[in-house]
């Protein structure tokens, strides 16, 4: 018995497994390596996290991020609004059309240049993401052909549909006519 108990305390005692360390040798320990991925995962997200939190922002930024927001709105619904004064109070608006006038140019070349950079930055990133989109469903072409060609050889107007694969009885009674009613009370209607 004290020899069994010393081979047993050799190979399990101290708080270690000497068999379940050689065979780590060998082969991973799928529960350390469950943890480490676990690890790595969670360490992936929370710096993907860290990236995308927004801090604590004070009045003034919000206050900045609303005023960005106004300009595109602003500029339509004033044009909009300088239509329908045109049509309620035409005199109206054409007093206002004369300040207008006299607008020196370069100012009108200035105020062309600000919102064509506004709305051109824009229009830029719009531009972008419609040629990534361009990009990617013309990488699916060949696969809508496939599955086109696919789905075009299951018609029944297809050469060899009704192929009966050599099996005579089915061949004659493909060929065998069968009544057709409706054809039989025309053809009588005719004599």
């Amino acid at each position: 018995m004290g020899l069994i108990e010393g081979v047993m305390r050799l190979v399990f005692g101290g708080g270690r497994n000497v068999v379940a360390q050689t065979a780590e040798v060998f082969r991973v320990n799928a529960e350390a390596d469950a943890q480490r991925g676990f690890e790595t995962q969670a360490a992936a997200l929370n710096q993907f996290g860290a990236e995308f939190a927004v801090p604590r922002r004070g009045a003034f930024d919000r206050f900045m991020d609303g005023l960005n927001r106004l300009p595109r709105p602003a500029m339509a619904i004033g044009t909009m609004g300088l239509f329908v004064a045109a049509m309620i109070d035409p005199i109206w608006f054409a007093e206002r059309m004369q300040g207008i006038a006299l607008v020196p140019e370069p100012l009108w070349w200035l105020l062309g240049a600000i919102v064509s950079f506004y709305f051109g930055a824009r229009h830029q990133a719009k531009g972008q993401d419609f040629q990534r989109s361009v990009a990617e469903s013309i990488a699916r072409v060949p696969q809508v052909v496939e599955n086109t060609k696919r789905l075009r050889e299951l018609r029944a107007e297809g050469v060899g549909t009704a192929d009966t694969n050599g099996d005579q009885q089915l061949a004659q009674a493909a060929l065998k006519s069968t009544g057709n009613p409706a054809l039989d009370d025309w053809k009588r209607s005719l004599v």
